[in-house]
């Protein structure tokens, strides 16, 4: 799957590669500045699930300021459509960059190139409860909850989905 980089007014989403992934869970030098708190904790478990397991169809990018390249948190799909033309998104900014409006235009730009993808029906994202600024987000952005679902013990999240 070609990836294209993403440009919105203040960021620039760059594809992922498997060797910057790797690069950074190894704490090497991955290609790009990166910005104050990245990578986090998130960041890591999803780069190393997209070490082992990611394939051909998975899709992830970091999210950079435009401004100076830094990388300040990423972005991508948990696998790619299913039988049902759905897509898992995921997304994640470092703590010193939450709350400036980056995450709903990371969400924008990941959403709208997705689902302009063949045989996407609907975009779907997971929340942890009480993750008010992410929930926030993607309702802004036509994300409808669909209620909570367990996500392993003590551990839940809210369910959304965005029609294509």
């Amino acid at each position: 799957m070609v990836r294209p980089t993403l440009r919105t007014e203040n960021l620039v989403l760059v594809p992922q590669t498997r060797e910057a992934a790797v690069a950074l869970l190894e704490g090497r030098d991955c290609g790009l500045p990166l910005a104050e708190g990245y990578p986090h904790a998130d960041t890591l478990d999803g780069l190393r699930m997209y070490v082992e397991h990611g394939g051909p169809e998975a899709a992830g990018w970091f999210v950079t300021l435009a401004e100076d390249g830094r990388v300040i948190g990423d972005c991508g799909t948990h696998g790619w459509v299913d039988d049902e033309g759905r897509v898992e998104i995921g997304y994640g900014l470092a703590a010193p960059w939450r709350g400036r409006g980056y995450g709903t235009e990371t969400v924008r730009a990941l959403v709208d190139w997705v689902a302009a993808q063949p045989g996407v029906r609907t975009v779907e994202a997971s929340v942890e409860v009480g993750n008010e600024v992410s929930r926030r987000v993607l309702q802004r952005l036509g994300f409808a909850n669909t209620g909570e679902r367990d996500h392993g013990e003590h551990d839940r999240h809210w369910h959304f989905e965005r029609p294509t």
